[in-house]
């Protein structure tokens, strides 16, 4: 076993930190709860070895898995974002990892000695001469120490009930060094749980159950029409009292299971494939573009430039579907949580249980509850925002980045990175086929299809050849000089918004800017003054 373990922390430092294995071998690519400075800190391994560093080295607190959770092409990810963005490798492999409800933040405080003589004085002295504040902010301290000087330890949440005092008395406490604070955070089962009651059915239940009062009976009868069991939230909106099923239990009537959560994202069962035949001929086309870019496998990128309302979306599903019943695995980015409930379910119905879905709109539980379903391999379709670019598949095969022209794919904290370009590198060291779906793709995008760096897949009509909408232009520099007015909408708008108003009809008037100007230009021959610098 190696003496030594390095751990990338999620701290903005650019350098891993070395620890003294003990106990549980640590694995490259798991995580381990390490003593950082006053704190306990989860981190990610990255090396193993026996070079003892030039200092005493903290020994690691604790092993949180015994098999990586990051493989080898997530940790050379990781590595390409950390050199090229900028980024400490420590938040980086925070960003990939939406564990965080796995480690159970906690802190105890101590008196010390000062802390002891300071109550002692405290208990000798008055409050002459002080004023209101100060007295309350004293008794505050003295009912801390007082507390603490009648236990070894308490914890944070227990010390601010007992006692009253905010977080600002015991920070100002522990700089008089009156009392010291201990980080105790630990791992957390972060699995959800819910409790089912189940109906006994033995020969002394039987007998017991000759005499149970009409509420009793209502338990009883509604397990037996669930099939023996139901979920105890459900038993307690039943109109009886609450003790009325503690009472089932203590007669052996009824005993309590705690099972896995389930996460649904609807309860419409999977639908059937999405009807090739339904494709038009373009569309059709375009899918056998992409099954082929993934049949080679091996890296590609295509830019999928559809007019709006062209069918984009049905063929990328269409191929999503392609990847899944070869048994590899696919990822779709979206800019947005746009990800609504009803988008949510649609997904659901397409791809059923084999579908999981990653984005900031889900509880710490949930999102830790995904990740570990995408790494055991139960759902190889993912569905999220930028950070679903790191989701732990097996077997990728297809990247594919909706609207990949929206600036929302760029992260705007540390590590900053850009979502869409971070998902073609990934596609490069798994060999995955990667699409770029747009109406109005990036300037970049598009120049790099034209020049045959990336391939090009285009949808030039819209569904059912429906047409697209009319657009007019309305030179606002003509607009000023027909009518020597200063205005800010034109008169065709004006026109066109009371006439949808007097149909009693709806109007959206988008503005691109918002109480302020980006540019100061000339009304009349739309000159623009700009710094020469």
């Amino acid at each position: 076993m190696p003496d030594f373990c390095d751990v990338a922390l999620p701290v903005p430092v650019e350098m891993t930190f070395t620890y003294r294995v003990n106990g549980q071998t640590p694995v490259v690519g798991g995580r381990v709860l390490v003593p950082f400075r006053t704190s306990r800190l989860p981190g990610v391994v990255t090396a193993l070895h026996d070079r003892p560093p030039s200092m005493l080295a903290k020994t690691v607190h604790a092993v949180l898995d015994a098999e990586p959770i990051i493989d080898a092409r997530l940790m050379q990810l990781a590595d390409w974002i950390s050199s090229y963005y900028i980024a400490p490798i420590g938040e980086v492999l925070r960003s990939m990892l939406p564990l965080q409800a796995e480690v159970k933040r906690a802190w105890t405080y101590s008196i010390t000695e000062m802390g002891q003589k300071a109550l002692y004085d405290s208990a000798q002295s008055g409050n002459s001469g002080r004023s209101k504040k100060s007295i309350d902010e004293q008794m505050l301290e003295y009912q801390v120490l007082e507390y603490l000087s009648q236990i070894e330890s308490a914890r944070e949440n227990a010390l601010r009930n007992a006692t009253g005092a905010s977080r600002d008395i015991l920070r100002g406490l522990q700089s008089k060094r009156w009392i010291t604070r201990q980080d105790v955070s630990s791992i957390r089962d972060a699995r959800r749980t819910v409790s089912v009651a189940h109906s006994v059915s033995d020969s002394s239940a039987n007998a017991g159950a000759r005499k149970l009062n009409p509420n009793q009976q209502t338990i009883l009868t509604r397990l037996e029409t669930g099939g023996g069991s139901a979920l105890v939230d459900e038993l307690r909106e039943l109109d009886v009292p609450r003790t009325t099923l503690e009472t089932l239990i203590r007669r052996g009537l009824v005993a309590i299971e705690q099972k896995p959560a389930e996460f649904h994202l609807t309860e419409t069962p999977a639908s059937s494939q999405i009807a090739r035949e339904h494709l038009n001929a373009a569309q059709t086309d375009a899918l056998t573009a992409i099954e082929s870019a993934v049949a080679e496998r091996a890296f590609s990128v295509t830019l999928f430039h559809g007019v709006t309302g062209s069918g984009k979306t049905a063929v990328y599903l269409a191929a999503m579907q392609s990847v899944l019943a070869q048994g590899r695995s696919a990822i779709l980015l979206v800019p947005e949580i746009g990800l609504t409930p009803a988008a949510a379910a649609n997904l659901h119905r397409i791809f059923g249980e084999q579908v999981a879905i990653l984005h900031s709109g889900l509880t710490n539980d949930e999102r830790a509850e995904q990740w570990h379903r995408i790494h055991r391999g139960e759902a190889r379709i993912v569905v999220g925002t930028r950070s679903a670019v790191f989701a732990p598949v097996k077997d990728l095969a297809l990247i594919v980045i909706d609207e990949e022209h929206d600036s929302s794919y760029k992260q705007e904290e540390t590590p900053r990175y850009n979502g869409r370009d971070v998902a073609i590198v990934r596609g490069k060291l798994s060999g995955a086929a990667v699409v770029l779906a747009s109406a109005t793709p990036a300037l970049e995008t598009y120049h790099h299809a034209r020049e045959g760096k990336y391939r090009l897949v285009e949808l030039r009509e819209r569904v059912q050849q429906r047409p697209l909408p009319e657009v007019e232009i309305i030179d606002m520099r003509e607009e000023f000089q027909q009518t020597g007015e200063d205005k800010f909408f034109s008169r065709k708008l004006v026109e066109e918004v009371r006439g949808r108003l007097g149909a009693r009809e709806q109007v959206m008037i988008l503005l691109n800017r918002r109480g302020y100007s980006a540019v100061v230009l000339c009304r009349s021959c739309g000159e623009k003054l700009q710094c020469i610098n």
